[in-house]
C-alpha cells in the first residue's frame, strides 16, 4: 500500500523515528517509548511526531506510547525497507569509492539496513572492469543493461555537475525511479522519479555563517 498526497517533510522525518528505534531495539528492557522521547531523540516536537504518525494510522496508546518492535516494523513497512532494494552508484572517484566502502560496511554490521549497493558505473577505461570492495564497475554504456540484470532500483550519482543529468535521464530511461544527487546542480526529472540532493559545498557554506562573530 502506498500513502498519496504525504508532503515531503513528513517523509525526510520518518526515517529519524527509525533511527531512534533501531537504536532502541537494541536494548531489550525498552519496549515503550513515548512521543515526548521520541521526539525529543528525533529533534521534533512531541506533537508533530504524533501527527506524522497519524498519516499512516494509529501505533500508540494514550498514556502508554508506542510499543518500539511494532513501531520499527511498521516505519520500516511505510519506507518500503521490508525488502532488500539494490542501488547503482555512478561515478567511481574518491567520493563514490568512499560511499561504496561505507554502503559495503553497513550493510554487512547491520541487519536492518538492506540498501545494498549492487554495481558501479563508470566512463574511464582504466575503472572499468575492476572491482571495489567486490562490486563491479561497469560502463555508464551498461546501466540500461545491468539497471534490468540486477534488478536495480536506486541511484547515487557522484559524477562532475556537466554529466550529470545526462546520467539522470540515462538512469531513468532504465527504470530507477530514485536518486541520490551529490552533483552539484539541479536535476530535471518526470514524474514519478525522486531526487535527493545532497550539496556539501551549498552545506559548508551554510554553517559557516553560524562561525561569526555576535555583534
Amino acid at each position: 500500500m502506498r500513502w498519496k498526497k504525504i508532503s515531503d517533510a513528513v517523509i525526510r522525518r520518518l526515517p529519524l523515528y527509525l533511527r531512534v528505534l533501531d537504536e532502541l531495539s537494541a536494548d531489550p528492557e525498552t519496549e515503550l517509548i513515548s512521543s515526548q522521547d521520541l521526539g525529543f531523540r528525533a529533534g521534533v516536537s512531541p506533537a508533530l511526531v504524533r501527527k506524522d504518525l497519524a498519516w499512516f494510522g494509529e501505533f500508540g496508546k494514550q498514556g502508554v506510547g508506542y510499543e518500539v518492535a511494532f513501531l520499527r516494523d511498521e516505519l520500516r513497512r511505510i519506507l518500503n525497507l521490508d525488502s532488500e532494494l539494490k542501488v547503482a552508484l555512478v561515478g567511481v572517484g574518491s567520493l563514490g569509492v568512499a560511499l561504496t566502502r561505507y554502503n559495503i560496511k553497513r550493510y554487512q554490521e547491520d541487519n536492518s539496513f538492506n540498501l545494498r549497493l549492487a554495481a558501479l558505473f563508470d566512463s574511464d577505461p582504466k575503472k572499468i572492469g575492476i572491482q571495489i570492495e567486490g562490486i563491479p564497475v561497469f560502463s555508464i554504456d551498461q546501466i540500461g543493461e545491468k539497471t534490468e540484470e540486477l534488478g536495480l532500483q536506486m541511484a547515487i550519482i557522484t559524477v562532475p555537475f556537466e554529466s550529470a543529468q545526462i546520467i539522470t535521464d540515462m538512469l531513468v530511461n532504465a527504470g530507477v525511479r530514485a536518486i541520490l544527487n551529490f552533483a552539484p546542480t539541479k536535476l530535471v526529472v518526470p514524474e514519478g522519479v525522486h531526487v535527493a540532493n545532497a550539496d556539501l559545498s551549498l552545506e559548508l557554506q551554510r554553517l559557516a555563517y553560524y562561525l561569526q562573530d555576535e555583534e
